[in-house]
């Protein structure tokens, strides 16, 4: 288990720091996808919200590289693989597959750090 967690982070890891730092250095210029995909890609670039969504990805994935605050990279992350995902599902299936398997090793270091999480669920939670 811990082997697969160590290959999952650092994968996971890797994809969101790389992709993050993409989104700053762009090494290739990348095509607009066609109908209302491309239009929502644009208006996202064009009001900087992919600068935004870059930074949480590249800290994100700096933190589950460098295996500290795994916990917190993994609630930066959590909701940019949402966002991946319902982009897959409403917009582009083609992209579907990449968020897929980014959101299975999202859940799986989920499942794995679960004690870190597990204040989360509490029902009738006091004020401290």
């Amino acid at each position: 288990m811990k082997i697969a967690t160590l290959i999952c982070r650092i994968l996971l890891g890797l994809v969101f720091f790389v992709f993050g730092v993409y989104k700053f250095f762009p090494l290739n210029p990348t095509s607009i996808p066609p109908g209302d995909a491309g239009a929502w890609s644009l208006l996202m670039m064009h009001h900087h919200w992919m600068t935004v969504v870059g930074v949480i990805e590249a800290v994100g994935g700096l933190l589950l590289l460098s295996g500290r605050f795994v916990p917190l990279g993994l609630t930066l992350l959590a909701p940019v693989c949402v966002n991946v995902l319902l982009f897959g599902v409403l917009f582009l299936p083609a992209t579907l597959v990449t968020g897929g398997l980014a959101a299975i090793l999202e859940l799986f270091l989920l499942y794995a750090y679960r004690s870190y999480f597990a204040s989360l669920f509490t029902a009738r939670a006091a004020i401290s």
